[in-house]
């Protein structure tokens, strides 16, 4: 296990999950080579694993190759061969993954003291795993929806990255890269962690707690304070909608002030905005939960499936159900 200003040297297993995101392992590893470069050894050590041993294809269609497979890191859980981490890199459709061999394996290791972690949707498998209840994890904020509704006893947070005693966890991108150099921090000095990034190009180290997504002001497009203090309410308040009148209340402004505002800067009325982002939650709940369509309804604040399927229709031009039941012949003819 890390501890602070360990002078161990450390290994890592990288344990590839098919459609993993090229971008996060990428992120994790190549600190891990910097550091060794300059440091002028092997400090840090890694394999890669798959399932079988053979090579992985990750989301953007490139295969890479591993070192081994899980029955023969099975075959290393003592003695010097034992990792002190176990990275589990994953991405898209993660929902689907549920191999009981691997899940047994990552309890095994993590009873014999090996930290184990998950880059970008690799929390749901630590989930799946039973290693996350109770526990603080980050996750990509697209999977956010999906993950909360299916593991409520896990903690998941849209930080860029989590440390919950022994457990690792990161919403992948570019966070893997904050999340390896917080580690290299642990183990030696800041100057080593400044020189990593001045190689990789990058100016700082992220706090674990910096956001995953761009301010809204910067993502929607717009200055106004009032719009962007109204649709943070919006966001806030999905399962249980309030009503325009609350909001207004909220951020001292009349509602056809509001009306006002909204078709303005949004070029809609902010009840059709609000409904909006109701639906986009519900979208992503269908394609990542097999929660039924009626409790898909619920957790997105409408009162009654029917009235759920109407509106979700009239903005993606297809049933709830046939949403789903795409999403499943696109995953079986993959």
């Amino acid at each position: 296990m890390f501890s602070a200003r360990s002078v161990k040297r450390s290994s890592f297993v990288f344990f590839l999950v098919p459609e993993f995101s090229m971008i996060a392992f990428s992120m994790a590893i190549e600190p891990l080579r910097l550091a060794n470069r300059m440091l002028g050894e092997e400090f840090y050590t890694w394999r890669l694993a798959s399932v079988d041993g053979q090579p992985v294809q990750a989301s953007n269609s490139v295969a890479i190759a591993v070192d081994g497979s899980l029955a023969d890191e099975r075959q290393k859980l003592s003695g010097a061969a034992r990792p002190d981490m176990v990275l589990v890199c994953s991405g898209i459709n993660v929902e689907t993954y549920d191999i009981k061999s691997v899940l047994g394996w990552l309890r095994e290791e993590h009873k014999r003291g090996v930290a184990i972690g998950g880059l970008c949707t690799g929390a749901h498998i630590l989930a799946l795993a039973g290693l996350l209840a109770n526990r603080r994890c980050a996750i990509h904020w697209e999977n956010i929806p999906g993950f909360s509704e299916r593991f409520p006893l896990a903690e998941a947070f849209a930080d860029l990255y989590e440390i919950d005693g022994d457990i690792y966890t990161c919403a992948g991108g570019t966070a893997a890269l904050d999340m390896m150099l917080h580690l290299i921090g642990e183990h030696h000095d800041a100057s080593l962690v400044n020189r990593i990034c001045e190689m990789a190009l990058t100016d700082r180290v992220r706090n674990s707690q910096d956001r995953q997504r761009r301010p809204l002001r910067a993502r929607l497009g717009i200055q106004n304070t009032k719009v962007l203090a109204i649709i943070e309410a919006m966001e806030a308040n999905l399962a249980e909608p309030v009503s325009l009148i609350d909001i207004a209340a909220q951020v001292g402004l009349s509602r056809r002030q509001i009306e006002r505002l909204f078709r303005q800067e949004m070029g809609r009325s902010p009840a059709r905005y609000y409904l909006e982002i109701r639906l986009d939650r519900a979208r992503h709940l269908l394609l990542q939960s097999s929660l039924p369509v009626v409790e898909v309804a619920v957790a997105c604040g409408f009162v009654s499936a029917s009235h759920f399927s109407k509106c979700y229709r009239e903005l993606y031009h297809r049933s709830p159900q046939q949403e789903r039941a795409s999403r499943k012949q696109l995953l079986s003819a993959a």
